[in-house]
């Protein structure tokens, strides 16, 4: 990012437009994270389906950070779609919107794949990643969790760019992802 202009990286400056919250409605429940409750949606006065993504409350900065992360990422390969970004008017909760995908949940998706099924979906998890790095944006939490897979349509998404982060050379990030092993551990050759 340092052969970028500081506007494509420093999403504190960003102003974000609101759209309209009335231009969409909630259908049912599909998730929950530690930072948002993710609904089925639609937009409202048509058939297309969206996943609203609404945030529990949290640091302006780091909203802004995902959203600028996204715009940057807007038509990558794999890349969840951001589609709009809406605020209840009275508590000014914000909301993402995104592409819907028909996603399979990965505990009975995973045992059914094939051996080429799996190798085609880590190819175009790895086209996502190739093309964030290309871009100077590190995803941070690549887990199943955060792969929607339409299996019928053989189309894979990278989700949840909540912890990603720009990269900058020598700048010390925080690992916020907390391992389940301790930390000797992880030195090479312990386990």
């Amino acid at each position: 990012n340092s052969q970028r202009p500081k506007e494509y990286w420093d999403y504190e400056a960003l102003d974000i437009e609101w759209g309209e919250q009335d231009g969409y409605e909630v259908l049912r429940k599909v998730g929950k994270g530690k930072y948002s409750e993710v609904f089925e949606g639609l937009r409202t006065g048509s058939e297309e389906r969206c996943v609203i993504k609404i945030l529990k409350p949290v640091r302006k900065k780091k909203i802004k950070r995902e959203i600028k992360i996204l715009q940057n990422l807007y038509g990558g390969p794999n890349i969840i779609k951001l589609l709009d970004v809406v605020r209840d008017d009275d508590s000014k909760t914000p909301s993402l919107i995104f592409e819907y995908v028909n996603n399979t949940d990965f505990r009975v998706l995973y045992p059914t794949l094939s051996d080429y099924d799996i190798r085609y979906y880590i190819f175009e998890l790895l086209k996502a990643l190739d093309f964030s790095h290309s871009r100077g944006i590190m995803h941070r939490d690549v887990k199943p969790h955060n792969i929607m897979i339409d299996h019928e349509k053989r189309q894979l998404r990278l989700i949840d760019w909540g912890l990603a982060e720009f990269y900058h050379p020598r700048m010390e990030y925080n690992v916020r992802v907390a391992s389940r092993l301790v930390p000797q551990a992880l030195e090479v050759g312990c386990h």
